[in-house]
């Protein structure tokens, strides 16, 4: 799985003009599910997104997760983010799981993150979004977690 987190004042997403989902200060979370992953890479980047101190405290450090600074997290399904390049110019989505594992994964995702106490809206799997943010920082930074050779789940 991969996830973008970008630390944001403020984001939403539409599908056909309409606000779907939308947050104040917090984490923009734009996920992919690849081909094999399991509900271990999903948990771990679920908590990872949870516990990430990447909001600063009152001495201006990176010490606070978003839970502590009052935050959400705008979860929004993005598997172009698996694009492979080696070959050409055209990117290949070769490696994204299919779409009827990746939207319970994605789900799973979701559920995991609200689990750990954070508000949680979300887009709507595989729509045509249209996300609007406002970078804090900015700050982005990138999960990704494989399986294990050889993992079954």
């Amino acid at each position: 799985m991969i996830v973008v987190l970008q630390r944001v004042s403020r984001a939403s997403v539409s599908v056909d003009g309409t606000t779907v989902g939308a947050i104040g200060r917090g984490l923009l979370a734009l996920a992919a599910v690849e081909a094999g992953d399991t509900e271990g890479e999903v948990d771990w980047c679920a908590r990872k997104t949870a516990e990430i101190r990447i909001f600063s405290d009152p001495a201006g450090k990176m010490n606070l997760d978003v839970r502590q600074a009052g935050g959400s997290v705008l979860a929004v399904s993005q598997f172009t983010l698996v694009g492979d390049l080696k070959k050409g110019t055209r990117p290949s989505f070769s490696h994204a799981a299919p779409p009827e594992e990746a939207s319970v994964l994605f789900e799973r995702y979701a559920e995991g993150v609200r689990s750990m106490g954070v508000e949680v809206a979300t887009g709507i799997f595989g729509a045509m979004m249209a996300v609007e943010l406002v970078n804090d920082g900015p700050v982005t930074i990138i999960l990704q977690r494989r399986p294990a050779a050889g993992s079954t789940g």
